[in-house]
């Protein structure tokens, strides 16, 4: 029932029972989705970045809600690790009465279960306060124990970006220097366990050229590769790809191998690539399982496919956009209509894709 509402707005809303779905849906949130007693995991994380379209192009937001009580914050903390699996933003909305959403919707009505989560948090700030508010801050003793608790924290966030930020608004919460809390944030990031490494074991240089299969940017452009080295009959629109649909270097080497050796979803086949990086990349495809929530079909081809080519026309469109914008309509007023009716056309075919994106959910 959520799916469509999902994909359409860009937000998960994770509530923990069916009776919370429930009330979530009658509170005319539509884009929630239970658990049902179950840890929210990786099979959960696969599905809701399936839906959101998890990628640099279509950032949406997944938003936890867990009870204001002892085990619904180790709840949220818990989903701090796995939010590093996510694109997307991740938000925390907690009742501070510890009640649950369906209580909350039979005690205080619609308005406030729409309330709580308009109120909603970012994880990585909820999870930091919370780890806070262990501490007695009003002496010296405690800024600083509460400091050596809250930096590795801050250390773990994977995207670089964020770091300072959140340096910066722990140095508020705490009262203390920026500085300080940087140097305890690199301290912290020091001590990451490593992988322990045999000293005399060959150091093993890293193969740059071959993506990384885990990386959220670039999972659809694997999934639609996948499926075209595995069922190159399912793939029909395959060449209707854009130039640049892939932006990996090694995808792009393997999709003009593709287009070159196996044209017309020809089966292509080992013995025709002569690239060694390019064997080993199609040998990886050709035997990793894809990622569908059932059988593959032709109709679920088409809809990643539709998918990746929408996030093409997305970076297009924001690439036209920027030119326009240096454009004056008036000293260039023929340079600049064309750029506009041009930008008009890409909106049209990008509803187009994303309708039948949304065909294969």
């Amino acid at each position: 029932m959520a799916k469509k509402e999902i994909a359409k707005k860009r937000q998960a809303v994770i509530v923990e029972g069916y009776t919370d779905v429930m009330a979530a849906h009658l509170a005319g949130i539509t884009t929630a989705v239970a658990t049902c007693g179950t840890a929210f995991g990786a099979d959960h994380i696969r599905i809701l970045r399936r839906l959101l379209m998890d990628d640099d192009a279509f950032r949406g937001e997944v938003i936890f809600t867990f009870d204001g009580d002892a085990a619904g914050q180790k709840a949220a903390l818990r989903a701090f690790s796995d939010d590093q699996k996510f694109v997307t933003q991740t938000f925390v909305a907690v009742e501070p009465d510890g009640l649950d959403p369906c209580d909350l919707r039979q005690n205080k009505g619609d308005a406030a279960l729409r309330d709580l989560i308009a109120r909603r948090v970012p994880l990585f700030e909820f999870a930091i306060r919370a780890e806070l508010a262990r501490y007695t801050l009003t002496t010296p003793e405690g800024r600083i124990s509460a400091l050596n608790a809250a930096a590795p924290l801050v250390a773990q966030i994977r995207d670089k970006s964020l770091r300072p930020e959140y340096s910066r608004s722990l140095a508020g919460w705490l009262g203390v220097e920026v500085e300080q809390v940087s140097a305890a944030v690199a301290t912290a990031m020091k001590k990451t366990p490593q992988v322990n490494v045999d000293p005399t074991a060959p150091e093993v240089v890293p193969q740059e050229w071959r993506p990384d299969p885990q990386e959220p940017r670039l999972i659809l452009e694997r999934e639609v590769l996948k499926a075209r080295v595995q069922a190159p009959a399912l793939c029909q629109s395959f060449n209707q790809l854009e130039v640049n649909a892939f932006t990996h270097p090694a995808y792009q080497e393997l999709r003009a191998v593709i287009d070159q050796m196996a044209p017309d979803n020809a089966a292509l086949t080992i013995d025709k690539i002569t690239n060694e990086n390019m064997k080993s990349l199609f040998t990886e495809l050709n035997v990793e399982p894809i990622r569908a929530d059932g059988e593959i079909t032709e109709h679920y081809v088409a809809s990643i496919i539709a998918r990746l080519r929408e996030v093409s026309v997305s970076r297009a469109i924001a690439e036209l956009k920027s030119s326009l914008q240096r454009l004056n309509p008036v000293e260039n007023e023929a340079e600049y209509n064309a750029a506009f009716a041009q930008l008009v056309a890409l909106e049209s075919t990008r509803r187009t894709l994303h309708d039948l994106a949304l065909g294969g959910l």
